[in-house]
């Protein structure tokens, strides 16, 4: 019997995952098929890898010295996909994945259409969520992965920066702070503001680069609180304040004549997009795929 790579990925998930029946659960496999692998690779080394106890199962000392190259032996195969993915060009089926919503919403809109048209049998069926709903669906195996807009600390998830975003400052056309190409952040807190809720992606990003500046939150002078982005951007056109929002999400108000994006000069409101799956679950070609293909592009800023 030789080596092979799937046996260590199936020893590397039920040493993380404690126990047979939850690493048959993450491979979509069933429990004796496991076992089956395991015991294989048991056979091929001559000595125990797992401590079977009635409670979790534990590494041998073997299991132990085997693990990190298990773990590097995922790395490279993910790394291997990901270089050979843009020599692909023929990949067909059905790709799931969950983005938050200003990615969903305002991002991938408008890049599905050229992804459509280079992979044209690859099926996208785009669930737009918070970034809570997309973890627990990915945990339960309902999701491929997912794209969101704040980091997700997780000891089951890998988490990937994926493309970058800013955040700019979000004014009515006929806003004072118009008559300027740039404004100091003094002076646009001597504006009311209206902003996505606490806990959202879009807020954390402005509150903590106001920290990061020094600036006391309690200077913000925060009108409304509103759930959507698109609830924010109706607010700021009817008037009742300014907001910080991804210029990707105000493209269509602005070429109306409806918003204005202003830089501020002292200030960078920037964030990351990641991706996020199970550390258990290799991404199929066509998710890996995907995921260069966005690597690719650039969001107006």
């Amino acid at each position: 019997m030789a080596l092979n790579y799937h046996q260590l990925h199936i020893f590397y998930t039920v040493a993380e995952k404690g126990s047979f029946s939850a690493a048959a659960q993450a491979l979509h496999m069933t429990q004796p098929a496991v076992t089956m692998q395991i015991q294989s690779l048991e056979d091929y080394f001559g000595t125990k890898l797992l401590v079977r106890s009635t409670k979790r199962i534990e590494l041998s000392e073997a299991g132990r010295a085997l693990m990190p190259y298990a773990e590097r032996g995922i790395d490279l195969m993910r790394e291997t996909e990901s270089a050979m993915a843009r020599f692909t060009h023929m990949l067909e089926g059905r790709l799931q994945l969950g983005a938050s919503l200003t990615i969903g919403e305002y991002v991938l809109p408008r890049l599905l259409g050229p992804f459509g048209q280079q992979y044209p049998h690859i099926n996208i069926v785009l669930k737009v969520m918070n970034t809570a709903e997309i973890l627990e669906q990915i945990l339960h195996h309902q999701l491929s992965f997912g794209l969101v807009e704040a980091a997700v600390q997780h000891p089951d998830m890998v988490m990937e920066p994926v493309m970058q975003d800013e955040l700019k400052l979000i004014v009515p056309a006929e806003h004072p702070l118009t008559q300027q190409g740039e404004v100091y952040l003094r002076e646009v807190l001597d504006y009311p503001f209206v902003l996505r809720e606490k806990g959202s992606g879009t807020r954390q990003v402005m509150e903590e680069e106001l920290t990061r500046l020094q600036v006391d939150l309690d200077l913000v002078k925060t009108v409304m609180d509103l759930g959507s982005t698109g609830a924010v951007k109706s607010a700021v056109e009817a008037g009742f304040g300014i907001t910080m929002l991804s210029p990707s999400s105000v493209k269509h108000e602005v070429a109306l004549g409806l918003l204005k994006v202003i830089d501020i000069k002292d200030a960078a409101f920037r964030r990351n997009f990641y991706s996020i799956h199970l550390k258990s679950t290799l991404l199929p070609i066509s998710a890996v795929t995907f995921l260069d293909f966005l690597r690719a592009q650039k969001l107006p800023l």
